[in-house]
């Protein structure tokens, strides 16, 4: 399933911005040039996004672009790190616009022991803000959703050899993201119980599903979503980001709308789940994330955080500062601005 802009259609509807001096780090992002599937998306175009609401910093997050062409496989994912440090470079010659704060990489954690070590090794060498990897174990038998290359079941967090890389993962005091399916929640719940030590971010709540074989099946869904979470948030080592949910496969189907929606409208449609997320994690856990430029498929940086602030609106300023900015500044180690 392909993801594209439109950008009139998004121009429809603007809104003002909510609290413009709020501090914000955005803790999940991509840069895409190569890759047809996506919408072209560069720092100009972050910059633009992101200067609305005044984003101080932002995170990087994996998405395959920049890898390197030759040499051995396990470490071609390398590349990604050098080509985003340099767009980082590029940014700090604006300093009054967003700046990267931090970049998560990729890599084959299946591999053998000295490959997984040293393409770790590699990406810490190549940035100073690297910080750690996404293997993405996104599966699914629908052939609509999105399975990833090299996953063939479910239970990628589960395999020994994904393990035996993960330890030295763990070693070496890297983040861990992990994007996967709401049914997959228990195999990362499993993970994160063997790991205490290591930080683990869970991507898009956790992604709730609603096509395919699972439309018309929310309520049932989000009782599993909401049973599922419960348990992983045992899990103190875990943290949640808080967003995602207007990617195509979630099913809301904002994309498919004669105009996109206003901030009130995405928070009448999907407040329960954020505050769900909150209350189970508490502010401290949570971080509220853009996912561009894969939920620009649905609506504006703009309105997305419009409708955070919403969301958001009635916790305490210390909380709002957590999920704001200071959770993805822990986690990712994101220093303050000069």
């Amino acid at each position: 399933m392909s993801i594209s802009v439109n950008k009139e259609w998004l121009s429809q509807v603007r809104e003002e911005i909510i609290e413009p001096g709020r501090r914000i780090i955005d803790p999940h992002h991509h840069f895409f040039v190569e890759n047809p599937e996506y919408p072209h998306y560069t720092l100009a175009d972050l910059v633009a996004d992101t200067s609305g609401h005044g984003v101080e910093q932002t995170v990087y997050l994996q998405c395959w672009e920049g890898h390197r062409k030759t040499g051995p496989e396990h470490m071609m994912p390398v590349g990604e790190t050098e080509w985003v440090d340099g767009i980082a470079a590029e940014a700090r010659k604006n300093p009054k616009a967003v700046q990267i704060g931090a970049i998560m990489g990729t890599g084959e954690l299946r591999g053998s022991e000295a490959e997984v070590r040293e393409f770790l090794e590699a990406h810490v060498a190549a940035s100073k803000l690297f910080r750690g990897i996404r293997q993405i174990a996104a599966w699914d038998t629908y052939p609509d959703i999105l399975s990833m290359h090299g996953v063939t079941n479910a239970t990628l967090f589960d395999e020994p050899a994904f393990r035996r890389g993960f330890k030295i993962l763990d070693a070496m005091g890297l983040v861990f993201d992990a994007y996967h399916y709401y049914h997959q929640i228990p195999c990362l719940t499993r993970l994160a119980r063997d790991f205490p030590g290591t930080n683990i971010v869970l991507d898009h709540l956790g992604t709730p599903l609603g096509v395919g074989p699972y439309a018309g099946r929310e309520e049932e869904i989000f009782t599993i979503w909401k049973r599922d979470l419960t348990e992983l948030a045992r899990c103190s080592n875990v943290v949640i980001k808080l967003g995602g949910l207007a990617m195509p496969w979630n099913g809301f189907g904002f994309e498919k709308q004669p105009r996109p929606p206003t901030s009130d409208e995405l928070v009448a449609r999907q407040n329960r789940y954020y505050q769900f997320a909150i209350q189970t994690f508490g502010p401290e856990r949570c971080m509220f994330e853009s996912n561009f430029p894969v939920d620009k498929c649905a609506l504006s940086y703009d309105v997305l955080w419009n409708a955070f602030k919403k969301i958001a609106a009635n916790y305490s300023e210390a909380e709002k500062d957590a999920m704001f900015r200071g959770t993805a500044a822990r986690v990712y180690r994101v220093a303050p601005r000069a």
